[in-house]
């Protein structure tokens, strides 16, 4: 085993997982099971955020909160003012979720300095884990959203003006959870970005793997559609004079099934994952439709292919019905993201020398490391996922097994990456290096 190579205290980790856990959690009628609902900048939320803080300061970690809301623990290195390592994911949760996504990464970062100060490891670079604000933008509409302000992408008046279901602002919201934090949102680029996340598919489990190293994310591009058309009497307004947001709602379904069992768009994906009418009565013809079209695509060419002739359908649509009228709004859109290959070989001998082969895989989901990637190398650490690897679902399940194996492949490759020196520096005092289980 490499003198880089440690085991995190797998007992503990999955305390401090089943602890988060009961934060936000509910009894969930479909599943009979017990799931989460911490959804961003709720009390759930906040009270969430108190207990990661409360752990990171007994890590002994500097704690800072910035412009929108995000969470850094800083461990620091024998050179300060060297770029720390940072290590990242989120704790905010959907509406129907397990315990792992998002919760496990954050964790798996607490639980690496908890580990190097077990053992006694003192770092050259400083170690920073971080719990960014709305990643699944499930609340306020944009996902990744913490990170993609931190990069640069979003700006903070953006961010903050975005508005829930119930109209509230995102920057109100920090403010009334005690979340608006002082320090500046833009992030000056770190030495590296990883993360640790459960796979959220089934790849690793049927082919056997318990960690995977992930070589970037999909396109994903996310768009509300309104339908606007005109209320009638069910019963007494001839088909041919209706104007039927409803169907029109319809025909949008159907025509996204159709583009991705055409073939035409390689591996894509589509989902509407929100749909709903007005006035809501049995006996009226609805006058207003919305609905939300997720894509995903690995592939940026076919993506800009799906978009192009989704957007000629929609305008298509007011043919079929005269007097319809439709509007789109972008929710989202990021491309595809390599990740840094530096960093996926450097996981890769990590687990190797843990005694984990590895499965290379792409990720389907977005995560914040595709926004670190623009600012500082990057790459993630997935872990497998249990009953087809089923995630935003109270079904969602990781072993204790597997998710000690990812967070001591993270573990290891901070450590790798945080005795990094720039070419020609010459190292700080250095310190005992252990391996194995903390005491």
């Amino acid at each position: 085993m490499s003198a880089h190579t440690v085991t995190v205290d797998g007992e503990r980790l999955w305390a401090s997982l089943k602890e988060l856990a009961r934060i936000g959690a509910y009894e969930d009628a479909a599943t009979g099971l017990t799931g989460v609902n911490r959804q961003s900048l709720t009390d759930a939320d906040a009270a969430g955020r108190r207990l990661l803080i409360a752990w990171m300061e007994e890590a002994g970690l500097a704690v800072t909160v910035d412009e929108m809301g995000t969470i850094f623990g800083r461990r620091e290195g024998l050179r300060p003012e060297l770029a720390p390592v940072l290590v990242g994911s989120h704790i905010d949760t959907v509406g129907t979720a397990g315990a792992f996504d998002g919760c496990l990464g954050v964790l798996s970062g607490l639980e690496t300095v908890r580990t190097l100060d077990a053992l006694g490891i003192e770092t050259q670079r400083p170690v920073v884990v971080a719990a960014f604000t709305e990643e699944e933008g499930v609340r306020f509409g944009t996902d990744m959203l913490g990170s993609a302000v931190a990069a640069g992408r979003l700006s903070l008046e953006y961010a903050y003006g975005l508005t829930d279901a119930q109209g509230l602002r995102l920057g109100d919201e920090l403010e009334r959870i005690g979340f608006k934090g002082t320090r500046p949102v833009r992030m000056d680029a770190p030495h590296a970005y990883v993360e640790c996340h459960i796979e959220q598919g089934p790849v690793l489990l049927a082919e056997e793997f318990s960690v995977g190293v992930v070589t970037g994310v999909q396109a994903i591009a996310w768009q509300r559609v309104t339908l606007h058309g005109r209320a009638a009497h069910a019963g007494t307004t001839p088909t041919e004079l209706r104007v039927d947001a409803g169907l029109a709602a319809a025909q949008i379904v159907v025509k996204v099934r159709e583009m991705v069992d055409s073939g035409r768009y390689g591996r894509l994906r589509a989902t509407v994952g929100h749909i709903a009418t007005s006035p809501g009565l049995p006996s009226v013809v609805p006058d207003r439709a919305e609905l939300t079209v997720d894509l995903r695509n690995p592939e940026d060419r076919r993506m800009e292919a799906a978009e192009r002739d989704l957007a000629a359908f929609l305008e298509t649509l007011p043919e079929t019905q005269p007097g319809l009228r439709v509007e789109t709004q972008r929710m989202a859109r990021t491309t595809q993201v390599p990740f840094d290959e530096g960093i996926q070989d450097t996981m890769e001998k990590a687990a190797a020398d843990l005694g984990h082969p590895v499965r290379r895989l792409m990720s389907g989901a977005g995560h914040d490391a595709q926004e670190m990637a623009a600012i500082a190398p990057a790459a993630m650490v997935f872990v497998r996922g249990q009953y087809d690897g089923i995630s935003h679902n109270p079904r969602e399940y990781s072993t204790p097994e597997d998710c000690a194996a990812g967070a001591s492949v993270l573990a290891s490759t901070v450590l790798r990456l945080a005795q990094e020196l720039p070419e020609g520096s010459a190292a700080g005092p250095s310190a005992p290096e252990s391996t194995g289980a903390p005491a």
